[in-house]
């Protein structure tokens, strides 16, 4: 069973009185409404400094709410961690090790059957697709938790479990800015304080260094963030059209503080505040980074399944997938794993919008779910009446169609795996949630919501019968997706004597940023 709640439910959009070092998001509001733009607002709170602008580039996030605990997580479009494809319906359990590795548990859900145990010395959690402003369907979710754009990592700290939040820094601002600023602010005229919000919450995160694994972390010491919990599109509209941009002195990234300071604020000596690196000396944002670096992933499920459903390696369906535009084309997001066709003469994989299959004469073609069965009648033949998909959501529990206790296949490359099935033990537990959400501060935050992703099954149109995604999923065993702080603190970095955390292989220098401009009084 996937959890139902979230653990970051008491984040709030934080309103009530700051520290008074920077901008005042109260005078901030008051300055928009009057008129002022987000460019005068940060000028007349942070005399001198410089707009300046840097390149895509990651941001890593302590998730300090999930301290001292396993990392359980899940997608709806399956993920991959320890070399292995977690498809929908799956969980892995992530326990960091002392050498900067990682103990994996995949389970039926989040708390069923075990499907597979082992070692890797990649720590990470790897959605469908690592890059930026993804569709929900692709995001990790922790079991009883939140959702979280990007990759989801594990390392110690002082011997205790830490969970990272990897991610581009504009899917880091979307969870941000919502959770700092009322975004509703937007329909009163405060549109314009968003913006600054953005900027300003963009130049701190980058400024920041706390511990050797992370940049920065998800409370109040440093900036709420919350996941995607309270993702708006009105605070979405702030961080897009301020794209990129941050304050500067002297060629730094300044660490620009800010609170919900009364009376709205005074503008701060910039060189009373915290620069971090140059714009060049960020690291650049992962395209796609190959999850892990060695191998393609395979896909953990019983061993005697692996030759029959399993599809590894860089496809040509993925590659037709990606020119068509990907989740955001008339396909739409992935329902399954690419799988193979019947008396493996090709291969194929379902989406919300069609099908793509691929075979040696064809090549790769996207189809519709009647032109399949057409090319495979066999698909059909062999599901059977009745046949259909069991799907994974969370607040639902799956049985999916595989033995209560699989044998576990081979660790891949270069991992060490356990024997036998049964409850994870200390390899990683999946252990219930204990530790509670960060306290919140401040008023009620506005109601934020997130759209849900659609779930509508392909349109009818496709002539394919009602029950053709079941068929084929029945067919070939693959299991179906489930349809700075408003008191930022100012003490030093933590003295931590922490175990790094392996980042994942996409770094790269950047390229030199625009020159910096004044920004305009």
């Amino acid at each position: 069973m996937f959890g139902s709640g979230t653990r970051n439910a008491a984040y709030q959009a934080v309103a009530g009185p700051g520290h008074g070092r920077g901008m005042s998001q109260v005078g901030a509001f008051d300055q928009a409404t009057a008129g002022a733009t987000a460019d005068g607002i940060l000028a007349h709170y942070y005399p001198g400094a410089q707009l300046g602008t840097i390149a895509p580039t990651t941001v890593r996030v302590r998730l300090t709410v999930y301290d001292k605990e396993t990392l359980d997580v899940y997608s709806d479009s399956g993920l991959t961690v320890a070399g292995r494809r977690v498809v929908a319906g799956q969980a892995a359990h992530l326990t960091p090790t002392p050498d900067g590795g990682a103990n994996v548990v995949v389970t039926i859900g989040c708390d069923g059957d075990v499907l597979w145990r082992g070692s890797t010395d990649d720590p990470w959690a790897y959605p469908a697709d690592p890059g930026p402003d993804r569709p929900a369907a692709e995001h990790l979710k922790v079991c009883d938790g939140s959702s979280f754009r990007g990759v989801l990592g594990v390392t110690q700290d002082n011997g205790q479990p830490v969970t990272v939040n990897q991610l581009d820094v504009e899917d880091y601002l979307l969870g941000v800015v919502p959770a700092e600023m009322e975004a509703d602010w937007a329909d009163k005229g405060g549109a314009e304080a968003l913006r600054a919000q953005a900027v300003a919450a963009r130049s701190y995160a980058l400024a920041e260094h706390r511990y050797p694994y992370a940049q920065t972390c998800d409370t109040t010491d440093c900036q709420m963030y919350p996941g995607t919990d309270k993702e708006d599109s009105r605070a979405a509209d702030a961080v897009h059209s301020t794209a990129g941009q941050v304050l500067m002195r002297d060629g730094h990234i300044l660490r620009t503080e800010y609170s919900a300071a009364p009376g709205g604020g005074q503008p701060i000596d910039i060189t009373t505040l915290e620069v971090g690196p140059t714009p060049a000396e960020l690291e650049s944002a992962p395209g796609a980074p190959a999850a892990p670096a060695p191998a393609a992933p395979e896909q953990a499920v019983p061993e005697q399944a692996v030759p029959e459903q399993a599809v590894r390696g860089n496809t040509a369906i993925d590659a037709k997938y990606a020119e068509s535009g990907g989740a955001a084309g008339p396909l739409g997001d992935p329902m399954g794993p690419e799988s193979l066709l019947p008396g493996k003469v090709g291969t194929f994989r379902l989406y919300k919008g069609g099908v793509i299959i691929a075979t040696p004469t064809l090549g790769a073609q996207i189809v519709d779910y009647a032109r399949l069965l057409q090319i495979a009648p066999q698909v059909s033949q062999s599901a059977g009446e009745g046949a259909g998909v069991q799907a994974a959501a969370p607040g639902g529990s799956r049985t999916p169609g595989t033995a209560a206790t699989p044998t576990p296949p081979p660790a891949p490359s270069g991992q060490n795996a356990a024997t036998g099935p049964g409850p994870a033990d200390s390899v990683g537990t999946p252990a219930a949630a204990t530790g509670a959400p960060a306290a919140a501060t401040g008023a009620p935050a506005a109601a934020t919501g997130a759209p849900a992703a659609a779930t509508g099954a392909p349109a009818a149109a496709t002539g394919a019968p009602a029950a053709a995604t079941g068929a084929l999923a029945a067919a070939t065993g693959a299991p179906a997706a489930a349809t700075g702080t408003s008191a930022a603190a100012t003490g030093a970095p933590a003295d931590s004597s922490a175990a790094g955390i392996a980042a994942p292989d996409h770094t790269a220098p950047v390229p030199e940023a625009a020159a910096p401009q004044q920004i305009p009084g």
